[in-house]
């Protein structure tokens, strides 16, 4: 497959399952030995990714994943992206505050027979504690 069809699939699942909580798109758009890597508590493959949707789609309402650039190249896609909610149910054990979050983040997919087998994540997840009022914002001493 091509960059820009590749490119196609990881912006159709960003699409329609952290934005719009189809979670029927993981057996769609994911392989059947998808492997998940992100720091986030979830069971193995297609399984975990639905789990990491579900909860974070619980935990945020309104949630809306914006894709801010893609980088392609081979079979891997890198997709750097911002997801904006309001924290109105638990999160990672954190009751719901009700405050409106930005998350950033960076996804990379391996892409194997028009599917994607593999996801690595990282986001912010600091930021998103000091947004939530979990971890202080350090103060400037200069």
């Amino acid at each position: 497959m091509s960059t820009e069809e590749n490119k196609a699939i990881v912006h159709r699942f960003f699409e329609e399952g952290p934005s719009k909580g189809n979670l029927s798109i993981a057996d769609e758009l994911l392989s059947p030995d998808f492997t998940l890597h992100v720091p986030l508590p979830a069971s193995p493959g297609i399984e975990g990714i639905n789990e990491v949707i579900t909860a974070c789609r619980a935990a945020f309402e309104h949630l809306k994943v914006t894709i801010e650039d893609m980088v392609a190249e081979g079979n891997n896609v890198t997709a750097r992206f911002t997801a904006r909610g309001i924290h109105k149910g638990n999160f990672m054990g954190l009751p719901a505050t009700g405050k409106p979050i930005t998350l950033t983040g960076i996804e990379i997919f391996r892409i194997k027979d028009g599917k994607i087998a593999e996801l690595w994540g990282e986001a912010n997840l600091l930021g998103l504690m000091q947004q939530l009022g979990i971890i202080p914002v350090p103060v400037n001493q200069g």
